[in-house]
């Protein structure tokens, strides 16, 4: 097993948890104690959990997010299939928002040298975007959440607001039946949003792990999502919901 799934299973635990043991790991992930001392070394490096004797414990609030750097190798192949998928969705020429966040990421990677006016709604993805001659780069103003990257505030609100948009590939933190699309971030919830207002179509991106979680603030019900893109883990008594309430469900 490389290590960024590793990482992403222990990470996985401390979620569930708040503690995991080297011992206990070793064993289920089918590797030495050594090894996985390592991985817990270089996750400590990353801020998200303490090493304590015999282990880690988190350091991560409950509902917190992880850094953007390790949500990007979590699910990773999982969020560039559902990437190809609402790339496939998209029409040449049409306007499009990007939203923030890893999975955004992986999108506006799929969407890069096609003939599409595009709004990112953070730092990363305007920089894949602007490296292509056939994308038309429109920039939000705004505020840019530290270690995120993503655009945030009221000047990110009123750019939204002041334009109409065919799409908006919609990110989420968590998203059930019940709870709808939840965000972690307050100000990140306001911009989603916003951006749902502009558009004339929403399509949600998430892959299957999104489904165990639920986030501080709500962006929409999932009665507001015209399309959903996930993957082949999503439960399936959940998905029926979904289908169930209108949304148009497709499975990368």
């Amino acid at each position: 097993m490389r290590g960024s799934p590793r990482h992403e299973r222990i990470l996985e635990r401390l979620r569930r948890d708040g503690r995991v043991d080297v011992g206990e790991l070793a064993v289920a992930l089918d590797t030495s104690e050594v090894t996985i001392r390592r991985d817990l070394d270089a996750l400590a490096e990353q801020g998200t959990l303490r090493r304590v004797r015999g282990g880690a414990v988190s350091l991560l609030m409950r509902g917190e997010e992880l850094p953007f750097s390790l949500r990007e190798v979590e699910a990773a192949a999982a969020k560039n299939r559902i990437a190809a998928v609402v790339a496939s969705l998209v029409r040449d020429g049409e306007a499009v928002v990007v939203d923030s966040g890893t999975s955004g990421l992986a999108v506006a990677r799929a969407l890069a040298g096609r003939r599409l006016t595009v709004m990112p709604l953070s730092l990363p993805s305007a920089t894949v975007l602007s490296a292509s001659p056939s994308i038309t780069l429109l920039l939000p103003g705004g505020t840019t959440r530290f270690g995120e990257g993503s655009m945030v505030g009221p000047i990110t609100e009123s750019s939204l607001a002041a334009l109409r948009f065919d799409t908006l590939v919609l990110t989420c933190c968590g998203l059930s039946p019940d709870d709808g699309v939840t965000a972690h971030d307050l100000q990140d919830a306001a911009v989603k949003r916003a951006a749902r207002r502009s558009s004339r179509r929403t399509v949600l991106v998430a892959e299957s792990v999104k489904f165990s979680r639920t986030a501080l603030a709500t962006v929409c019900a999932i009665e507001d999502v015209d399309v959903l893109v996930t993957d082949e883990e999503a439960p399936p008594d959940v998905v029926g919901r979904f289908r169930e309430a209108g949304v148009d469900v497709r499975v990368a």
